[in-house]
C-alpha cells in the first residue's frame, strides 16, 4: 500500500534527476551560461540512487521516471537502468530526454529493461528548434526518435514548452506530425522557475496557457473529445477528431493540478523535494554515506511525504522555486 501525505494523496511516483549536466540550452529552463554544477563528489552514486527506489517501492513506489539535466551524458545511465529495472514493485520506468543522444543509446536502455522515453522537442523548423535550445540539431533529435521506435521504447511521448513569438504558430503542425509519427504529444505551460525568468512582467508577457493552447488547435482541426484517462499525472487528455493522436496539456500555472499530485523529486545531488514549485528540500545523501540503515532511509521518505504542500504559491509569489533551475531539480 503506498503511504499518504497530509492532503489524503498517495504518493507512488519518484522522479529521479540523475545529473545537473545538460548537451543544450534551453531558453526557458537554462541561462546560456549554464548554472553552477555540483562535483563529482556531490552527485549521488547509481548505487546510491537505486537503494532510495528499492526502499521507495517498500513505501508503494511504482513509477519512477530518470531525468536530468539530460540523463544520456552521465555515463553508464544503461547501468543504473538496469539496477532499477530489477527492483520488486515498480511497473513503469520511463526516462525524459532532449533526444540529442538518444539514437547512441536506445538499444542498450530498452535492453537494460526502460520501458519508454519522453523526447523534449519544442520545433520542427531547424533553425527555430537550434534559437530556442541555442546548441541543439533538430536532425539529432529525429535520428533519436526514429531508434528509439525501432528499440521498443514506446509509447512516445513529445513534451512541448509553448512559448509566444517563439513557437507557439507551430502548434497545429506538431499535431499533424505526432499524428502521422503515433506519438502522444504533451504541451507544457512555461513556468518561471530558477534564473532563466528575472522579469514577471515579460515571463506574463510570452506565456500561453493551456486553454489558449487548445483553442488554437480546435481552430485548427475543430472541438476536441476527451481522451481516455491513461494515467494518474497531470495531463488532461483529449483526441482529435479523425485523426489519431493523443494531446495533453499540462497546466501548472493556469489549471492547477495539486490536488492530484502523487510525486516526490530526487535532485542529482540527493535532495528529497516534495514539491517541484517549492525550495524545501530534505537531505537524503548525507544519511546515506553516514550509514543510514533501511529503516532509518524509509522513515526520512516519510518525513518527505508529510512534509509534502497542498499545492505551490506561483499565483501569488512567482520566486517562490527560484533557488534551483528547472535542469538542477529534473522538472
Amino acid at each position: 500500500m503506498p503511504i499518504h501525505d497530509r492532503f489524503h494523496r498517495a504518493i507512488t511516483y519518484l522522479r529521479v534527476s540523475v545529473t545537473d549536466r545538460c548537451n543544450l540550452r534551453c531558453v526557458y529552463c537554462m541561462p546560456e551560461e549554464g548554472v553552477q554544477l555540483r562535483t563529482h563528489e556531490e552527485i549521488l552514486r547509481y548505487e546510491e540512487i537505486a537503494r532510495i527506489v528499492r526502499v521507495g517501492s517498500e513505501l508503494g513506489l511504482t513509477k519512477v521516471r530518470l531525468t536530468g539535466g539530460e540523463p544520456l551524458v552521465r555515463p553508464g545511465i544503461e547501468r543504473l537502468v538496469a539496477m532499477i529495472a530489477q527492483i520488486p514493485g515498480l511497473n513503469d520506468l520511463a526516462m525524459t530526454t532532449n533526444g540529442i543522444l538518444l539514437a547512441r543509446y536506445a538499444r542498450a536502455l530498452a535492453a537494460a529493461g526502460l520501458g519508454r522515453v519522453n523526447v523534449s522537442l519544442d520545433s520542427l523548423h531547424p533553425k527555430r528548434f537550434h534559437e530556442i535550445t541555442r546548441w541543439g540539431t533538430l536532425d539529432d533529435v529525429l535520428s533519436g526518435l526514429r531508434a528509439a521506435e525501432e528499440a521498443g521504447l514506446t509509447p512516445i511521448k513529445i513534451n512541448t514548452v509553448v512559448v509566444r513569438g517563439l513557437n507557439d504558430e507551430e502548434v497545429p503542425t506538431l499535431v499533424a506530425w505526432a499524428a502521422r509519427r503515433g506519438y502522444r504529444l504533451r504541451f507544457i505551460e512555461w513556468m518561471p522557475v530558477g534564473h532563466t525568468v528575472e522579469d514577471i512582467a515579460a515571463w506574463r508577457s510570452r506565456f500561453v496557457s493551456a486553454r489558449e493552447i487548445r483553442e488554437r488547435i480546435e481552430a485548427a482541426y475543430g472541438p476536441l473529445e476527451a481522451g481516455e484517462a491513461r494515467t494518474t499525472g497531470p495531463a488532461r487528455c483529449y483526441r482529435v477528431q479523425g485523426m489519431e493522436v493523443e494531446i495533453g496539456f499540462i497546466s501548472p500555472i493556469s489549471e492547477r493540478f495539486c490536488s492530484q499530485c502523487n510525486r516526490l523529486r530526487l535532485t542529482a545531488d540527493g535532495q528529497l523535494r516534495p514539491c517541484l514549485l517549492s525550495d524545501r528540500e530534505l537531505d537524503l545523501r548525507t544519511p546515506l554515506r553516514q550509514g543510514i540503515d533501511d529503516e532509518g532511509l524509509k522513515a526520512l521518505l516519510i518525513e518527505a511525504v508529510r512534509m509534502k504542500p497542498f499545492g505551490h504559491h506561483l499565483d501569488r509569489d512567482w520566486r517562490d522555486a527560484e533557488e534551483r533551475t528547472m535542469a538542477e531539480i529534473g522538472g
